[in-house]
């Protein structure tokens, strides 16, 4: 990954083969690592945001044996449907949005792992956490294909009691000369459990 991403200002872009443009080999070798990272887990459902967490939560889902279901992204809107809605705030495109899933796809006593493709605020990835817990269900953990390490997102996830695990973690962009110039070290499951 390191080789074909790049920086550009405060950004990490991998849309040459992770969040754009889809490399099918690499996913499945990401979908299966974060697998075998959560096995035993009991998981019975993986959930992502539309667009970009697609990819890498399907192949973990496919990997897990177990369904997928993504959250769909809309503008905040006042129009009412049933759904567990959380609205968030996005630094990245200076927007709001909400982020909705259907209620009859979310019944509660499911384990669910949430799958993305990157934390760096986490505030995505929280309100996923919030739904489905407001749903009656478990969140099991958070897995991530990249983590921007020196952003808040990893502690506003573990300050809520929820496990979080990164594939890869951007310790620094160092200039944003590119990725050959940021350092990724591998990273473990943190927090509780």
């Amino acid at each position: 990954m390191r080789e074909r991403g790049r920086v550009e200002g405060s950004l990490v872009k991998v849309d040459d083969f992770l969040n754009h443009q889809v490399d099918p080999a690499l996913l499945d070798l990401i979908g299966q690592d974060i697998a075998d990272r959560w096995e035993g887990e009991h998981i019975d459902l993986v959930v992502t945001a539309e667009a970009s967490g697609i990819p890498p939560a399907l192949t973990v889902a496919r990997s897990l044996g177990v369904p997928m279901l993504y959250a769909k992204k809309y503008l905040r809107t006042t129009t009412e449907r049933p759904s567990y809605v959380r609205e968030v705030a996005s630094p990245t495109k200076g927007t709001e949005y909400r982020v909705e899933i259907t209620r009859r796809l979310l019944p509660g006593g499911r384990r669910v792992l949430v799958v993305d493709d990157f934390l760096s605020g986490g505030r995505t990835a929280e309100a996923l956490g919030e739904i489905i817990e407001e749903a009656g269900c478990s969140v099991v953990g958070f897995a991530f294909v990249i983590e921007k390490s020196f952003v808040e997102g990893r502690s506003r996830l573990l300050d809520r009691g929820w496990r979080v695990d990164s594939l890869l973690r951007v310790t620094s962009l160092e200039g944003g000369l590119g990725l050959d110039t940021a350092r990724f070290v591998p990273e473990h499951r943190d927090g509780p459990g």
